[in-house]
């Protein structure tokens, strides 16, 4: 299924935006989905296509730097977590015209997850009929079993350091190359299980306020994003309606992980309609 390629300008940066074809209904819900760190907008293609099938119209965001995103991050980037967040609203103020009328969701992958949900802290949600989460969590140390957990603060920490040192995150290994503040956010969050302040405000107690509906989705075989560190994230949302759900390889009739699952997403993409028949 092809897509329409358009791209929503952020003053040096251009960010990318897929709009696949719209389903029968022109009043259908709508869904926005935001990808994980250093994951083109391509990549969730074949769930895109499962999301539209289901009923949805799909839009498909590149994160900065990333995919058809520009530029690419340097040492130049200085944008972190509030830019990502603020990227959202932009896209949501580019889609409005063409989405007025109907409910819109939005849908994080881990990082894209992130900025999401910091974008309605800083909103309150306005205009946004529901949120879905998935396989996303703050990659705090102490949701991991014990071991397991001090590896994950050391090496997360090693690579915000890491990213501090050299001006820009290369990309070895993990994430793509990143912007040293998105990583040394990333970081941050692994390390306190907390969001650093967003613009000088406090995103937590916004969060905590937060009435948006969520489903919130872990994956079976996921080890980046277990289940309690999607918990310990889902702890933060005290006054939000949230669903939890355990995407698990019966249901996608795959074995799945933190990145597999798009390609096996067909029940995802059904429940994720029936989420937004229910807004």
């Amino acid at each position: 299924m092809d897509y329409q390629q358009e791209f929503v300008d952020r003053g040096a940066e251009r960010i990318g935006l897929q709009i696949y074809p719209e389903p029968d209904s022109r009043t259908a819900p709508a869904v926005v989905v935001w990808p994980a760190m250093g994951v083109p907008a391509r990549f969730y293609r074949p769930f895109a296509v499962e999301l539209r099938n289901a009923g949805l119209a799909v839009h498909v965001v590149d994160l900065r730097g990333t995919g058809t995103s520009s530029p690419r991050p340097s040492r130049a980037s200085r944008y972190g977590y509030p830019e990502l967040a603020a990227d959202v609203g932009a896209v949501q103020a580019v889609l409005k015209p063409r989405l007025d009328g109907r409910p819109v969701l939005l849908l994080g992958h881990s990082l894209g997850a992130h900025a999401c949900l910091l974008h309605l802290a800083s909103t309150g949600g306005a205009g946004i009929a529901g949120m879905v989460v998935v396989a996303a969590g703050l990659a705090y140390w102490r949701t991991y079993p014990r071991v397991r957990g001090v590896l994950t603060l050391m090496q997360t920490q090693a690579l915000g350091a890491t990213a501090a040192l050299l001006g820009v995150w290369p990309g070895w290994g993990f994430g793509g190359r990143q912007s040293r503040r998105v990583i040394g956010d990333w970081s941050y969050t692994a390390r306190r299980g907390r969001y650093p302040e967003l613009n000088g405000a406090e995103p937590e107690r916004a969060l905590a306020q937060l009435r948006t509906p969520v489903l919130a989705v872990s994956v079976e075989g996921d080890r980046y994003v277990p289940a309690p560190d999607l918990d310990h994230l889902c702890g933060k949302l005290a006054m939000a309606p949230v669903e939890r759900m355990h995407y698990t390889t019966t249901e996608a009739g795959v074995p799945l992980s933190h990145f597999s699952w798009v390609r096996a997403g067909g029940p995802l993409a059904r429940k994720v309609t029936e989420f937004a028949g229910q807004l």
